[in-house]
């Protein structure tokens, strides 16, 4: 099953890139700091926008950048050309070949803003277009879902931010993620038993906060395009603002905690959402307080920084996924209407 294999290869290829790494996001720090940068634009679809949510929580609390992610409609549907010049434009795609994410780029190239593509062919139009390219290495993905692809995605951005910092903790903190996501992929029988006891639900929701509402996004997605089951992904925030209405006794709750400012907050609704309506609660974390609320819990080994934390935590995600897909009797291999290159203009 070529998807579970590219699952479990993530932390040997989270070691290749980041023994790589240094040697483009080192230039591209300093070439940011040089110019006269004031924000930051993302172009993306699908997975990889999820990556520019990771990054703008990454860029905006750890580098004061304000993120916005860009879209790609306005140039290539509606010819309007936003200014971009004191922009970061970054394009992300593991492809590189959807022309509205390559069309930013370019708009940003005519203007001269610094250009950033993220992908995982660096002969693509993407990287053509961009003017430095992080070439994310991971080799072939075979299955439609990305799941390596997507990882190594954050990593680039995690090395940027590493560089943009100059501080060791950083570099040292990102060297022990490989190690991190091969010990969240232990957790694979756990995860597999409560996607067996969740096969019959006919939707699920998603929760987090801060640097883990990427996680959220993609973690839903992937329940979606493989297990075919509606999954709902929201901010700890938004829950609360009328979605708490979907929630019925029986019906599954994902969430994902991690020590940091969210903690107290996640804590608080998740502890209200078991008592006052008997939620199932499956909970990802690293904090012991979290996972005693949990009918599922699934720990993960402490020390990862929170602002590293998605590129671990999504690992059970993607194995939830595999796991409820089969639980359902589908075959993960074959998501029903999806191609694995999709270009959009």
């Amino acid at each position: 099953m070529s998807l579970r294999r590219e699952i479990l290869e993530q932390p040997e290829v989270a070691a290749r890139f980041l023994a790589r790494a240094p040697s483009v996001v080192g230039p591209l720090a300093e070439a940011i700091r040089r110019r006269d940068v004031d924000h930051v634009v993302i172009a993306a679809r699908g997975t990889s926008d999820h990556a520019a949510i990771y990054a703008q929580y990454v860029l905006g609390i750890r580098h004061a950048l304000s993120v916005g992610l860009g879209t790609p409609s306005v140039i290539s549907l509606y010819g309007a050309q936003p200014r971009l010049d004191r922009s970061l434009v970054i394009g992300i795609s593991q492809s590189g070949a959807s022309p509205d994410v390559v069309g930013v780029i370019e708009a940003g190239q005519r203007q001269g803003a610094p250009t950033l593509a993220i992908t995982n062919d660096p002969r693509s139009p993407l990287a053509i277009a961009a003017e430095t390219t992080i070439d994310l290495g991971t080799g072939p993905e075979l299955a439609i879902a990305a799941t390596k692809t997507y990882t190594t995605e954050l990593l680039a951005i995690a090395s940027l931010s590493a560089a943009l910092s100059g501080d060791p903790a950083d570099a040292a903190a990102l060297s022990a993620v490989p190690d991190a996501m091969a010990q969240a992929l232990t957790q694979e029988a756990a995860v597999k038993g409560m996607a067996v006891e969740q096969a019959r639900a006919d939707r699920l929701l998603v929760i987090a906060r801060g640097y883990e509402y990427a996680t959220a996004r993609e973690w839903a997605l992937k329940i979606k395009e493989l297990a075919h089951v509606f999954a709902d992904p929201y901010s700890a925030a938004d829950f609360e603002h009328g979605p708490l209405a979907l929630l019925e006794p029986g019906v599954p709750v994902l969430a994902t905690v991690r020590p940091g400012p969210t903690r107290a907050g996640l804590l608080e609704l998740l502890g209200r959402l078991r008592a006052d309506h008997d939620a199932a609660l499956a909970v990802v974390s690293d904090d012991p307080g979290a996972l005693a609320l949990a009918r599922w819990p699934i720990p993960l080994a402490a020390g990862t920084p929170e602002w590293l934390g998605p590129i671990v935590s999504i690992v059970i995600g993607q194995l939830h996924a595999l796991h409820l897909t089969v639980a359902r009797g589908l075959d993960p291999e074959m998501p029903r209407n999806l191609n694995k290159v999709t270009r959009t203009s």
